[in-house]
């Protein structure tokens, strides 16, 4: 049934008011969640920063810190490794806002028990590309949120509807970073540089990862060995994975090998933990002020496109 006059005519006050006022209200507490500018406590009461906003700026500062280090330098975090399932592995990464800039790592080889040490030499840092992705798509979210000044006047519902769209693309692909590790194939872990990162140097016949996984920092050490020439193996080199499994050949150079022991450890960061929360929070917040902008849209006279 149709909406009488007097029923528009509050549909439509009720549309200007959530154009004027709420629009800019969802996007101050978005900019709150990715940026972190908490008020002030409230009269009374203790001060200092309670631990829900101190956990959440240690989240969001990794993120936001801008090129020019106003924050200043990333404080360094040791995270102790370790695995269910074996004790193979044992180790220590050091990381500083998007790299990590130590590994000290033990490994205890399966046939001999030799146990091999190694770590990262002290002039070398490795950049965790998701974490630094990631960084990159928040500030280009927290960008499309203060473009547009308190004084300004959303006119449609449309042009709501498109920046929530970019913002949501932005937090996605962050999101998206972080959860879903690049597949990289074995010649391309040999060839990452990663594993000259080491001193002393990696003995020849192993290969090191190290990729983020929601709130994981992982380390995965293959062990490989030659096939020789004569091998009557169906040589079929494996294709690109987050993980490879024993058994997996390669080529690299003019030698053919094959991986017989994989090695998986990892150790969580909390405040990565915290991001994906944020995320999840700010992309809910995203679609309800869509969804309600949706509701107006079937009525003629608030029709935002």
């Amino acid at each position: 049934m149709a909406a009488t006059a007097a029923e528009r005519a509050v549909l439509e006050e009720e549309f200007r008011w959530l154009l004027h006022d709420e629009v800019h209200a969802v996007l101050r507490q978005l900019q709150d969640i990715l940026k972190v500018t908490p008020a002030g406590p409230p009269a009374g009461a203790e001060p200092g920063p309670t631990r829900a906003v101190r956990t959440q700026k240690e989240a969001s500062l990794r993120f936001t810190l801008s090129s020019t280090g106003t924050e200043g330098p990333a404080k360094q975090e040791n995270f102790i490794l370790g695995s269910s399932g074996s004790d193979q592995v044992k180790g220590v990464l050091t990381l500083q806002g998007d790299a990590l800039s130590q590994a000290d790592v033990n490994l205890k080889m399966p046939r001999n028990n030799q146990l091999l040490h190694f770590a990262f030499r002290e002039d070398k840092q490795w950049k965790l590309q998701q974490i630094q992705d990631a960084r990159n798509h928040v500030s280009q979210a927290i960008y499309l949120l203060t473009n547009r000044e308190e004084s300004y006047q959303f006119k449609t519902g449309a042009e709501v509807l498109k920046l929530m769209d970019a913002v949501m693309l932005q937090l996605t692909r962050a999101r998206n970073r972080l959860t879903t590790p690049a597949t990289l194939t074995l010649p391309e872990i040999s060839a990452s540089g990663l594993t000259r990162m080491f001193a002393p140097a990696l003995p020849a016949d192993l290969l090191v990862n190290v990729y983020i996984n929601l709130n994981k920092l992982c380390l995965t050490v293959y062990q490989l060995h030659p096939l020789p020439p004569t091998s009557t193996k169906n040589f079929r080199p494996a294709g690109g994975a987050v993980l490879h499994s024993p058994g997996a050949m390669f080529e690299w150079g003019s030698q053919r090998l094959e991986v017989n022991h994989v090695h998986k450890v990892d150790c969580v960061i909390p405040w990565l933990n915290d991001a994906l929360v944020f995320f999840t929070v700010s992309l809910q917040l995203c679609q309800q002020l869509k969804d309600k902008i949706a509701v107006f849209s079937s009525y003629g006279s608030c029709r935002p496109f």
